[in-house]
């Protein structure tokens, strides 16, 4: 719960970097909360289907930008751009190869978008040890 309320403090925050946990947990929670919202809907709207998904489609509006930052975040942690995000509109295989670049480790060193977050509590010099996954 702490990663998703991170991402929604950092609302509009395009820059820096997102490690795989802060997004997949937003992402996770997201889905959690759609799932809750939609099962509200269809016990309180049974026949009526508009209202259905009135509610999840409120909610997906309300985060689609915290949803964009994170998602360019996660691109600046593995080195690329968020211009990357549009590779998801490229029919057939862009949201597969969005999906992938966001499954990517993370730059280790630091690079144009900050340092790595994985390492951030790390002592100057302080090497990780092998296999960290942080």
């Amino acid at each position: 719960m702490s990663w998703y309320l991170a991402v929604l403090k950092n609302y509009a925050g395009f820059s820096g970097r997102a490690r795989r946990k802060e997004y997949w947990m937003f992402t996770l929670f997201t889905t959690i909360v759609a799932m809750v919202l939609l099962g509200i809907g269809a016990a309180g709207a049974a026949a009526d289907v508009p209202a259905l998904f009135a509610l999840v489609a409120v909610y997906y509006v309300a985060t689609i930008i915290p949803s964009l930052a994170v998602t360019v975040r996660r691109l600046h942690d593995t080195g690329r751009s968020g211009g990357w995000f549009f590779i998801a509109f490229v029919p057939m295989i862009g949201g597969v190869w969005l999906f992938v670049l966001t499954l990517l480790d993370s730059q280790a060193e630091a690079n144009e978008y900050g340092p790595n977050p994985k390492f951030a509590g790390m002592a100057p010099g302080q090497v990780p040890v092998a296999g960290y996954a942080g």
